[in-house]
């Protein structure tokens, strides 16, 4: 299981939200690059991005910060929020990412995932599925659909896709534990490579997801807080 430690940015800070409510934010740091350095110090294999603010306004927003990460650390990175086009796409792999998380236009416009997987390689596409109470959510997070996250990762993988991060809004920033049953759930019904988000709180927790046989995991508000030493968990899961 791959472990993905996350840097979420907000105004080109590290922060964290309480079920991605954008009024609930903890700053962590104003110097990201120096959070992704220390994940690489851990044995960190890939780091998660996500570009808060981009998300809301449907471009990317958090440029320099990203930049500044990718060239700083050696380990790839993948970048969600506000990818919604062929061209933002390009522009985020320029800034040296290695791959891109769709996730609002993964729902408004699946036929642009097929595009994005032919034009860049389904190395380079994944798609982002969160959901509240099973229904995926969209806008970052502000609304949600009546698509099931099983019935859009099953379309997906018709489209190409290989790997989905699936995201339980609900658990998101609360180190409630993750929805092992429904992330296992997508895991056996769609065979993708389905990365766990949202409410790792502990070691137990990754435990729970290896041995539920989930591919990887994101690890958020758990390292932030110190409820996972990332070193011994790296050395221990991947």
């Amino acid at each position: 299981m791959i472990l993905l430690p996350a840097i979420d940015m907000k105004d080109g800070k590290a922060v964290r939200l309480k079920k991605g409510d954008f009024k609930e934010v903890t700053v962590y740091s104003d110097k990201p690059y120096e959070i992704a350095l220390e994940f690489e110090r851990c044995g960190a294999g890939f780091i998660h991005l996500v570009d808060l603010d981009g998300a809301l306004a449907g471009h990317s927003v958090n440029e320099e910060a990203v930049k500044k990460i990718t060239s700083t650390v050696d380990i790839p990175c993948e970048i969600g929020g506000g990818i919604r086009s062929i061209g933002a796409i390009e522009y985020a792999l320029s800034l040296g990412v290695y791959r891109v998380i769709l996730g609002t236009s993964a729902v408004n416009d699946p036929d642009f995932v097929s595009e994005a997987v032919e034009r860049f390689g389904p190395e380079r596409i994944v798609v982002g599925i969160d959901a509240k109470n099973g229904l995926v959510a969209t806008h970052g997070w502000e609304r949600v659909s009546e698509l099931t996250a099983v019935d859009m990762a099953l379309d997906m993988k018709d489209r190409g896709v290989r790997t989905v991060i699936y995201t339980d809004i609900s658990r998101d920033g609360m180190l409630t534990g993750p929805n092992i049953e429904q992330t296992k759930q997508l895991s056996e019904k769609t065979e993708l490579d389905i990365i766990a988000s949202g409410g790792v709180s502990c070691m137990e927790d990754l435990e729970r997801l290896n041995d539920a046989g989930i591919s990887g995991s994101i690890i958020g508000k758990a390292y932030y807080e110190k409820k996972i030493d990332l070193e011994e968990a790296v050395k221990r899961f991947s």
